[in-house]
């Protein structure tokens, strides 16, 4: 059985930093391309950011380049989201996902799913 449970989500002042993370279990993470996506309120689901099965390609929203970095550590079936420089904006709900095939935006495409933590962002 594939999970995916997620930790890391908070309150933070804009400016501040979080790292979310994201341990799999169930299946062979290292062959998983893995990303993160949001949900805030009233909102459809958005795309963050993935990482393929190496770590060597990610790809970004580009609300996001340059103050996100996503990361994995295959050993340990983790991947992480570093957030910085939070802005109010950034206020969701984060959800981790995978799939068995390249990094993509498309959600419709991802096939496991964490259950979401929150990142409350405050001005």
């Amino acid at each position: 059985q594939v999970q995916l449970v997620q930790s890391g989500g908070g309150l933070v002042q804009a400016g501040g930093s979080l790292r979310l993370s994201c341990v799999a279990s169930g299946w062979m993470f290292s062959s998983q391309t893995m990303a993160w996506f949001r949900q805030a309120p009233g909102k459809e689901r958005t795309f963050v950011a993935a990482v393929d099965w190496s770590g060597g390609r990610t790809l970004y929203a580009d609300s996001v380049k340059g103050r996100f970095t996503i990361s994995r550590d295959n050993a340990k079936t983790t991947v992480y989201l570093q957030m910085n420089s939070l802005k109010p904006e950034d206020t969701a709900v984060y959800y981790c996902a995978a799939r068995a095939g390249a990094t993509t935006d498309k959600s419709s495409l991802y096939s496991y799913w964490g259950t979401g933590t929150q990142v409350t962002v405050s001005s």
